[in-house]
């Protein structure tokens, strides 16, 4: 059990950090303790944000050099986003490292909006 922090309830804190000359998105406990990177990656990964409810991240990252969406369960083991890859908005999923990626909604369509249920 992770500790509150007085007066905020906060239970983890989510940030990016520069190490090896690539920005990624870490977790950490309040106290500096269990220090993780979600985002392990060559790329970089930005303004992640993480909802009240604190299942998911989102964020930028700049993996296909365009600064698409992505959404990931906070537990950062897969990776859904939004990308214009091919010339049309698509919705991927990929694991957090980047392999794996499926091409979830293949047509001409504008797909664009993603959500980890």
């Amino acid at each position: 059990m992770v500790p509150h922090l007085p007066k905020c309830g906060v239970t983890s804190i989510l940030f990016i950090k520069l190490r090896d000359g690539n920005y990624a998105i870490y977790v950490m406990d309040p106290d500096g303790s269990n220090l993780k990177n979600l985002t392990n990656n060559g790329a970089h990964d930005l303004y992640p944000v993480w909802p009240p409810d604190g299942t998911k991240i989102a964020f930028v990252s700049l993996r296909i050099g365009s600064g698409d969406i992505y959404v990931m369960n906070a537990d950062g083991t897969k990776i859904a986003l939004v990308s214009n890859r091919d010339g049309n908005w698509e919705i991927y999923v990929m694991d957090a490292d980047g392999a794996t990626q499926t091409n979830l909604t293949n047509n001409a369509a504008k797909d664009s909006i993603v959500d980890w249920q």
